[in-house]
This record gives C-alpha cells, structure tokens and sequence, in this order.
C-alpha cells in the first residue's frame, strides 16, 4: 500500500506516519512539505520517499501533487495543513472527485470551521461559545468590547494555530498595545475570558453520522513560560478522560453548525474546548483535521488513523468501539519537544 502524508514537517503528520507504519509495516510512505527543512524528510525510516512540494496558495502545486500520485501509484492519502484541506475541498467541488481517496470534511465546514470568527458566526446565539467579538488593528471595536465581553478577556488571531495571536486582556490599554505588536494579524477574536480545564475532544465522521469520539484533559503546556499567554499550543502534560457530557457537548456542536450551514459533517474533526467558572464547556475552536495527540490515543486504543485507513480502503465495517469512547486505563501522556511522547498510567506517575 502507497500513503501519502502532507505537512510530514508537522508533529501531527509525523505521528500519523509513525502509526501507519505500525499499523502496515511493509507500506510506503511517502511525504511531502513546502519547507525543504521539514524534520520528517530527515528522520531515519519515516518515510519511504518524500518531495519538497508547492504551497497550496501556489499555481503549480496541483501539477505537482497529482505527479506524485501517478508516479508513486497513491491508494490513499492524508492531508493535514489546513490551507491544504481548504484545497483540496475546493478541488472536489470543482471536479467531483480527489485525485486519490482520502477522509476530509466538505469544503463549506472547512471553510466555517477554520477560521475562528466564521465558526462564531455559525454558533451565534448559542451556548456553545463564550461571548465574542472580532476586531481588526483598523476597528478594534473597543466600546463593544467592554459593554458585550468586558475584561478580563482573551483575544487570538482568527486564523491559525499554536494559540497566535493569543493572551489575556486585562483592560484596554493592553488591548491597543497588543493590536499595535500584532499590526500584521488581519482578524482577531476577542471572547470571555475563561478559568477552567482546557479540554481536547477528536471525532470521526462519516456522511454525516458520529462514528466515534474520545476526549483528553490538557493540563500543562511545553515551553508556556515563553509565551506572553503561557498558551502554547503544545501540551506537555495531559490526561485521556472519559467524561460523556464532553462527548455530547460536541456531537450537539457539531449538528448545530452543520445544520445552520446546512452541510452533513463528514471526516475527522477535533475541538479545543475551555470551562468557565460553573464548569459550562465552551467551544473555543475546531479544527479540521487529525489533533497533534492523534498518536498518543491511536496508542490508548482510540485509533483514528487506523479507522481512515479502514474507510478509504472499503472496510468500514471493520471500524471498532463505536459511539463514545471509554478508555480502559487511567491514562495521562508526557510530551516535549524533540522527543517520543509517553503514554502511561497516572499511578506510575
């Protein structure tokens, strides 16, 4: 079998390859990124081929991306850049078809979904979003600020991952200071700021039924000290929790959005969710594509990589632990930068 993975530079697309080759140890991987310095070309038997390859804003990147495919003969593929899902959606809207199977959402809930402000747009009036208001560095909407949001809030970019744009407003003075260092960042979100847990939850869909979904508790993050928000994106430490009314928090979310956008959800989607005070969870993004602790639960046994593979192969039926999923240990995970995540039990801890 031929799997082709984009973004292989990405942690998340390196532990999507390392999976695979668990999963078909005599599979070729083949990957492919924009930067010639992606660190998966470079990692001794993650892949089997790779490509440094045009970015998906660029006019011969299709050309090049379905040379691959012919040459290499790909029985399926894993798209994970979200620019790139974005490209391919609009690809099949244009034609019908990919140009080799693979598990992605429909182009409108791409497009809702990934940036910030439109999935507050999508939800508004609901309960599954803090308060919020976008701001721009030309109209940063203070008055509305104050009388909708109030301070303290959190203010990110609308676009992006890895918390950009991201830090706790204390009053306006930080407001315009930050908008004045971030005069580049187009859009941003200004919501509630929120004390709780910071909660993970990954879901498979396909034509529009939950198949599966798991969620984790992400605790303490790598490098926080370094950030301004001490957000960073990347969880250091973190617990896989079986908590059902997070489960069904997001399968509500998830019609909710695709029935105002009137799309059948369809594909792996995972939520980034904070409590507030009175343990109300709030929806802060969703993402269209594979989590970066994909790996870690395909570890524990929730094992979304393997059920894609099931899927676009035409085994569905072979796809396992359906519903909402319960992990059968106490499981937390270690993580940092340049080195293998670790998965134990929280009483080894």
């Amino acid at each position: 079998m031929n799997i082709l993975i984009s973004g292989i530079g990405g942690p998340t697309p390196r532990s999507i390859a390392k999976r695979v080759r668990q999963i078909i140890p005599d599979c070729n991987i083949i990957g492919i990124d924009a930067y010639k310095k992606a660190l998966g070309f470079y990692m001794k038997g993650l892949v089997d081929k790779h490509y440094i390859v045009p970015r998906a804003s660029e006019s011969t990147y299709w050309d090049t991306i379905n040379k691959i495919i012919d040459e290499n003969k790909i029985d399926l593929a894993f798209i994970q850049p979200e620019f790139e899902v974005i490209k391919w959606g609009e690809l099949y809207k244009e034609k019908g078809k990919f140009p080799c199977p693979v598990l992605l959402p429909p182009l409108e809930l791409a497009k809702t979904l990934m940036n910030k402000a439109l999935m507050s747009d999508a939800l508004e009036g609901t309960e599954y979003i803090p308060k919020t208001v976008k701001i721009s560095p030309q109209e940063p909407k203070y008055k509305e600020i104050e009388d909708k949001v109030g301070y303290p809030c959190w203010i990110r970019a609308s676009v992006g991952s890895g918390g950009l744009g991201s830090l706790k407003l204390n009053r306006q003075k930080d407001l315009e200071a930050w908008l004045f260092i971030h005069s580049e960042i187009k859009e941003f979100t200004v919501s509630e700021f929120l004390t709780g847990r910071h909660l993970a939850n990954q879901m498979l869909y396909i034509n529009g039924e939950c198949i599966k979904n798991a969620g984790l508790h992400c605790a303490e993050y790598v490098m926080a000290d370094i950030a301004p928000s001490k957000v960073t994106g990347n969880t250091s430490f973190g617990r896989l929790i079986n908590e059902d009314k997070l489960l069904k928090f997001c399968e509500e979310c998830v019609d909710e959005v695709c029935k105002r956008i009137n799309v059948k959800p369809h594909g792996v989607l995972s939520f980034d969710l904070k409590e507030d005070s009175n343990g109300n969870l709030k929806v802060t993004e969703i993402n269209i594509r594979h989590m970066a602790y994909t790996g870690i639960m395909a570890e524990a046994g929730f094992d979304l990589i393997n059920d894609t593979i099931l899927y676009l192969k035409g085994w569905e039926d072979k796809i396992e632990n359906r519903g909402l999923y319960h992990f059968d240990k106490d499981y937390i995970f270690l993580r940092d930068v340049d080195i293998e995540p670790i998965l134990m039990q929280e009483k080894n801890l």
